[in-house]
């Protein structure tokens, strides 16, 4: 996947200012896909000079003008050609598992400190995800067209939860090595476990 399909796709929704698909880069989409700004304007340009999108520009009053991108004929066929290819499942380049193949020759307490750190993070996207969840589809339905994006939402929910308790295990396991405290459980495992689904 390209960045221009992830704009592309974007764009299917709605017709966007760059500002406004860098902030849904930033909110949504870009759980899946990292860019930033730059990159989406640039990218925009490029876009352009393929016929794929066309900017219309505003005219805005005390403020400067702005251009609002659409999809053209082109663009949909362009999007939809790329969406009728199969994926390719991500591979993994995460440093922190080749401290921990190594972990006979690395000292424990940084690497726990950085196992911490991470727990950390996957918890706040868990509970981040969570809340979007909740405000988008408080009641786990959603339409035909926003299905995909609940189901985007709920493998990235199941997603942070599974590398959140990962994380619980690998403290949990180092701690036993070399003596150190462990830490609090995962709260999200005491919410699945008790849920329906």
């Amino acid at each position: 996947m390209a960045l221009a399909d992830a704009i592309l796709a974007c764009l299917t929704e709605r017709p966007m200012t760059g500002y406004e698909l860098a902030k849904t880069f930033d909110s949504s989409i870009g759980f899946f896909w990292k860019a930033d700004h730059q990159q989406i304007y640039r990218e925009l340009s490029k876009l352009r000079e393929r016929g794929h999108i066309q900017g219309r520009e505003v005219v805005q009053s005390g403020k400067p003008n702005k251009l609002v991108y659409t999809l053209t004929p082109e663009g949909k066929a362009a999007f939809r050609h790329w969406a009728a290819r199969p994926s390719t499942p991500a591979s993994i380049k995460d440093d922190l598992l080749i401290r921990l193949y190594a972990l006979d020759a690395v000292d424990i307490e940084p690497l726990r400190a950085d196992l911490m750190a991470r727990q950390e993070h996957h918890r706040d996207r868990y509970e981040r995800y969570e809340r979007i969840l909740k405000k988008r589809f408080p009641d786990g339905t959603a339409s035909p067209a926003d299905m995909g994006k609940l189901l985007g939402l709920r493998i990235g929910l199941k997603h942070e939860q599974m590398v959140a308790e990962w994380c619980e295990e690998a403290i949990a396991t180092l701690s036993a090595i070399s003596g150190a405290a462990g830490i609090l459980p995962f709260e999200g495992t005491r919410k699945e476990a008790g849920s329906a689904d």
